[in-house]
């Protein structure tokens, strides 16, 4: 029997997720410039089919419908991305009106539904002209984006209720710069250390950017999971902690420790790192972690080709990434742990102590490939599995004494799914790319009713 599903607190925020470049389409429409999702998804073989976000669920024209589905399914805000380059073209000087006019006409829209707008100010599209100029290896890119978080905070401040300015920098650094396997499609190494920094940065200059704004509920939106060892052996442990300081605490200790995990990494960074800190690690009213799947971490074994999501490591590191067995997979080939986001959530509030602010997941979600609709139904129960385990292993957080906010489900719609193209399904709502016609999935369904019965 089913135990009965947990409740959460009285003002637990329920709410769904998305990202300009993989919903908005409309890259060529009222001045919006170039990102380098745009040049990357040109050039031959770096997206699964040759898609490109050029169309996506084409919600620069379709918001209204698609903010009525969001009505119509309960939640209490929508996370959604604004597009650098659609506001500020070149990333820097003239901002361009009408994409600003685009983003109030969204937001207004959300409010008349009864949707709290949470803004997130870089999901990876940056803008081509920044990216010419060094992207995110150069230090003037923290600096310009300060410059469009107040030119959006002086607009949205009275509407927008949740502010997050960076999402998942460790994607950005890690896929975009080190590996090659997101746009800019670098292959830096670890010597795109630097881009971590700069990001870190600009996301501490746009927090003090947005205050002077007048904007108030401020967060980040950033990417962290277990790190497993593969064995209890010393040499696996070690190895464990050393991917777990690359890819959770340089992320998460800058932002709320003021510091680098490790003098090593400080010593990479360049520019005035102690003086940066002090503005990276600028209070923030919240906390938000996207949780996807754990890590199973060995020491690197002679000979061996480590690859993670796909991509090749550069030889001599210290770590290996090894598969996880014993766990369901979605199609995407990731293993479905839910217990892995209670255990998140533990691991920082031990971390962190009396230091961390209060918790939103905001993001955690599933790709399957779901058949086309019939008779106007679209069936995903592993979809519903997944939420439902997610859900049950964060009320076990929260009963823990976690304060944890809110859980924000990904995506809202299917959308584009980066360098896979529209293979990978995550949508609560099934997208028909041929015709635009949302069909909500059973597990839409399911979440509405999570969150009536949490009313």
């Amino acid at each position: 029997m089913t135990e009965p599903f947990p409740a959460f607190p009285p003002d637990f925020l329920w709410g769904v997720a998305s990202a300009a470049y993989q919903v908005e389409g409309a890259v060529d429409e009222d001045g919006r410039g170039r990102s380098v999702w745009d040049t990357f998804c040109a050039e031959p073989g770096r997206v699964e089919g040759g898609d490109t976000g050029a169309v996506a669920a084409d919600h620069y024209h379709r918001f209204p419908e698609d903010v009525a589905l969001l009505r119509d399914l309960g939640v209490g805000a929508y996370r959604f991305s604004i597009a650098w380059p659609r506001v500020v073209p070149d990333g820097a000087g003239a901002v361009n009106p009408a994409g600003l006019d685009f983003y109030d006409r969204l937001v207004d829209e959300l409010c008349a539904a009864g949707i709290a707008p949470a803004a997130t100010l870089f999901h990876w599209d940056t803008p081509q002209a920044l990216e010419d100029a060094g992207g995110w290896l150069s230090r003037d890119t923290a600096a310009r984006f300060a410059e469009y978080a107040a030119v959006v905070g002086d607009r949205l401040h009275d509407r927008v209720r949740m502010w997050m300015p960076l999402n998942e920098p460790v994607v950005v650094t890690m896929f975009g710069y080190a590996l090659g396997q997101h746009a800019p499609g670098r292959e830096l190494g670890f010597e795109a250390l630097p881009t971590a920094h700069h990001q870190l940065l600009g996301h501490g200059l746009a927090v003090q950017a947005l205050r002077a704004a007048g904007c108030s509920n401020i967060g980040i939106a950033s990417n962290h999971s277990p790190v497993w060892a593969a064995s209890d052996a010393e040499e696996d442990v070690s190895a464990a902690d050393a991917y777990s300081t690359l890819v959770n605490w340089l992320f998460a200790d800058p932002v709320l420790r003021g510091r680098y995990p490790a003098p090593e990494l400080a010593a990479l960074m360049p520019g005035p790192v102690v003086e940066d800190l002090k503005v990276i690690s600028t209070p923030l009213d919240w906390f938000g972690i996207n949780y996807y799947q754990p890590a199973l971490v060995g020491a690197a074994t002679e000979g061996s080709t480590p690859v993670v999501e796909g991509a090749m490591l550069p030889p001599g590191l210290p770590f290996e990434p090894r598969p996880i067995e014993g766990y369901p997979r979605t199609d995407f080939g990731w293993p479905v742990v839910p217990d892995g986001l209670r255990e998140t959530v533990a691991m920082f509030t031990d971390r962190y102590g009396e230091a961390l602010p209060p918790l939103y997941i905001t993001e955690s979600g599933c790709s399957y490939h779901d058949p086309d609709p019939v008779d106007g139904r679209v069936p995903d129960p592993d979809r519903v599995a997944y939420h439902d385990g997610h859900l049950r292993a964060l009320a076990r957080a929260v009963a823990d004494g976690a304060d944890v906010r809110g859980y924000f489900a990904w995506a809202a719609t299917d959308n584009f799914e980066w360098a896979a193209g529209y293979r990978e399904r995550f949508g609560l709502v099934h997208v028909d790319y041929a015709t635009q016609t949302r069909t909500p999935k059973d597990s839409y369904h399911w979440y509405r009713d999570v969150i009536g019965r949490a009313r």
